[in-house]
């Protein structure tokens, strides 16, 4: 399978609810709470993840119940595969953002990378509740399902994923390592084609490999 869909830091300026609500009450205090998650966003770009949690965890002890910075803690604990923590993170950021979609997602992909596959799935699920329009969430629900073996699911998803943005290119490279585990070994090649126009430099590497050749072939 491929790598999960995954929201990357939020800055103060497209932070989480919470973090408004401060700004509008304690000015002084809340400006804190941004300068260290500002931080720790830069910090995170760099590639310096325990610096950024550093960073996050200063601004968790100014306000414990900043949503945003739990959200960018977790983000930097996934980096550093720190999963266990990840979970703890996201699940603090939706107790007090409980709309965050981007949180329950992220969540589930930590759980699915702890081979929590269910868990995973339910929290895909509470993402696609909140935006039924969230297609990174049906691209990892069918990754998950995938795992699971439930490939008439996974497809559901990802032509889910697909419909929502036609240029999802790792959706389509998904959908033809599925389809190739179904026998859809036409279905599979017109797939791993289109990801290859799009661009996808996997779907291409694979398209000139060796075990690529037929598909490539294929009319």
């Amino acid at each position: 399978m491929l790598p999960l869909g995954h929201i990357p830091l939020l800055g103060t300026p497209t932070s989480l609810a919470t973090a408004a609500v401060v700004l509008a009450t304690h000015s002084a205090h809340a400006q804190s709470v941004s300068a260290y998650i500002d931080s720790g966003v830069e910090k995170g770009k760099r590639g310096d993840d325990k610096g950024a949690i550093a960073d996050f965890t200063k601004a968790i002890e100014i306000d414990p119940q900043d949503a945003g910075s739990y959200y960018n803690r977790a983000v930097s604990y996934f980096q550093l595969k720190d999963y266990k923590k990840a979970i703890s993170d996201y699940s603090m950021a939706v107790k007090f953002f409980p709309n965050d979609f981007h949180a329950y997602s992220n969540r589930g992909n930590s759980q699915k990378m702890l081979g929590n596959y269910q868990e995973a799935i339910a929290d895909y699920d509470k993402a696609l509740e909140i935006n039924p329009r969230y297609g990174i969430a049906y691209y990892n629900r069918g990754l998950a399902k995938g795992d699971l073996e439930n490939y008439t699911g996974a497809i559901a998803d990802l032509n889910k994923a697909i419909e929502i943005d036609p240029k999802f290119s790792s959706a389509y490279l998904s959908r033809f390592i599925i389809k190739g585990r179904l026998g859809d070994y036409q279905g599979a090649c017109l797939d791993i084609k289109k990801s290859e126009l799009l661009q996808n430099q996997l779907a291409s590497k694979l398209l000139n490999s060796e075990n690529g050749v037929w598909c490539r072939n294929m009319r």
